[in-house]
Formats: C-alpha cells, structure tokens, sequence
C-alpha cells in the first residue's frame, strides 16, 4: 500500500507519500481501507517531530479515518467486511489501509457520507470526553471554547448548542465568527481586538464561564482563570501559546474551580473504547437526526498532504480538512 511517511521531520515538504508494507489485523483489530483522513494539530506536531507515536501505533500520521472493513482479526465480533466505519487512531491514518482496535470503529452515521465522515472521530471524542465526561457540562451553563472555527471548536459549539448550554467563542476573523454564529454560537470575540475575559463577563452579567475549552495552554492559563465562574471547570485540551505558566492557587480555592488536562492519543485502548462507545450511544443519534454535522473545509488527495497542512498551519480553514485516499 501507499502512505505518507515522515522520513524526516520537518517542514510540509517532509511529508512523502510512498510504497510500504501492508498492515495485518491481530487479534482484537480490524483492517479498513481507507477512504479519508483529516489534519489534526497533533499530525503537524508529529512532523516537526515533537509529537511521536505512542509505542505500537503505526508511525504514519493520521488520527481519524473512514472507509470499509477489509478483513477481521481474531476475536472480533459485530462487524462485517464491507461495513461502512470510521474509526479513532493512534496514527496511520494518512495510508490506503489502516489497522484499528475494534473498540475504537463507529459505523458511519446516517445522513453523512462516508468521506465527510472522516472528520467525525478525533474531534467528537476530543469534546465529549473533554466537556461532557470530565468537565460535565449542562444545559444552562455556559461554555466558552477558543478557536470556535476550528475542528474542535465547530464540533464544540454544536455538541454544547444541542444539550442546551449558552455558547462563546473566540477567533481572529469577522469571517470566522459569523460561520461560528451560524452553527449556533451566541457570544463571539475577535481576540485580536477585544478581551474574552471582559467579553464573557459582560454577556453573562459578571458570573463567567461555567465551562471552559482551551487548546492554547500557558498563554491563556491566568485569563481563562478570570474567564471563569464559581465552581467553574477549565479543560487544557492543548499547548499552542506554550507549556508552563504560573497558576494562582488561591484565585483557584476562591472560584472552587477546576483545571483538567487531557490528551486523547496516548490513552490505553480500554479508555478510548469508553470513550468511542459513549460517542455513539450520545453523539450518533444528534448526527442522525441533523443536529449537528462534520464542517469540512475542502478535500485534498492524500498525496497533497504537504498543501493541506500548509492550510492548517494558517489557519486557512474553518472546520476540518481532508485527506482523500486514491
């Protein structure tokens, strides 16, 4: 089969799309043929070589894919060769065939196609554990997520939108917030010109952010403390504005707030089976239904990985970019 490969890590160009050996499902795992995959932050991570595969995951990127079973390993139950899935990855999914724990496959929903579908895993798993599972987000609440234009944050403001949650946003463009406020968000910051803090204060009457998502890390750490309300819980899902900053405990005890952070990719695969099927018993049936949908930006063959993570390192997308297999 074909991948893209990271002979060296690097710029875009680092990527290569090249022959190598055809994955073999063991016992528990499930071969698919891939039809997409899509850019994540931690794709380009992994070709400036700061994010290395977990040990076992295959060393081609990708965290997500769809396409159709190809052939069962030993032990698996309940899917077919030929069923239409898509499925959360340590890696690999950059290839024409990709080897997936069972526990991590989700059948493609009703009423999305199986390419756009690639766009689903990573960031659906991402959210719901992050916002539902750890930072128990309810209706009435109010959620603010950083970079609403983004995978993450287009998936975000829909998830939070359908349990009844008022939503913020930040992005850096007009044009960015009004694709936003389409998908349903109710308080948007251009962080290039205004103050989140002050912004979300204002709208929810001084009480705050009951739910913060944060893929910033360090830069945002004081400002989304202040963002906060009491008994208000942040989730650092990332480190795009750095790795260490100082937090202020005592402004923490006096919130009685929390801070969590989590990554998805390196989880033991009993965790993400957890976390796959509780996608599919909440998530799946809102996607069937309508009301919400993957937001994909543009299609690009897989071999023009290089282009699609130049547009993503950008950020000129809104939504999820994907990677269409041959």
């Amino acid at each position: 089969m074909h991948a893209i490969t990271i002979p060296e890590p690097g710029g875009p160009e680092a990527l290569v799309w090249a022959e190598v050996p055809d994955p073999v499902p063991g016992e528990g795992e499930v071969l698919v043929e891939v039809t997409a995959s899509a850019v994540n932050r931690a794709d380009i991570m992994q070709r400036q070589g700061f994010y290395p595969p977990p040990p076992g995951a295959s060393p081609y990127p990708g965290l997500e894919c769809s396409g159709r079973v190809a052939a069962l390993g030993t032990g698996v139950s309940g899917w077919s060769v030929g069923d239409e899935v898509c499925a959360l990855l340590s890696g690999g999914g950059y290839a024409e065939q990709v080897v997936v724990p069972a526990g991590q496959l989700l059948p493609v929903p009703a009423g999305v196609g199986l390419k756009q579908a690639a766009a689903l895993p990573e960031v659906v798993c991402t959210v719901w554990s992050n916002v539902f599972m750890n930072a128990r987000l309810r209706a009435g609440e109010t959620f603010l997520v950083h970079g609403g234009s983004s995978g993450i944050g287009t998936m975000a403001i829909q998830l939070a939108k359908a349990v009844g949650a008022e939503v913020a946003v930040t992005a850096g463009t007009a044009e960015k917030l009004a694709r936003c406020a389409e998908l349903g968000a109710d308080i948007l910051v251009n962080y290039r010109e205004q103050d989140f803090v002050a912004e979300v204060k204002e709208a929810t009457g001084g009480a705050g952010a009951d739910v913060i998502l944060d893929n910033m890390g360090a830069k945002y750490l004081d400002r989304n403390l202040q963002a906060l309300a009491f008994n208000g819980r942040l989730a650092i899902i990332g480190m795009q504005g750095g790795r260490k900053a100082e937090l202020d405990i005592g402004a923490l005890l006096a919130k009685r707030a929390a801070v969590t952070a989590a990554g998805l990719r390196a989880r033991p695969k009993e965790e993400k089976a957890t976390i796959v099927a509780a996608v599919r018993e909440h998530v799946w049936p809102l996607l069937a239904e309508g009301r919400i949908r993957p937001i994909v930006d543009r299609e690009l063959p897989m071999s023009d990985a290089p282009a699609a993570h130049r547009i993503v390192e950008e950020s000129g997308h809104i939504g999820k970019v994907l990677l269409v297999a041959p």
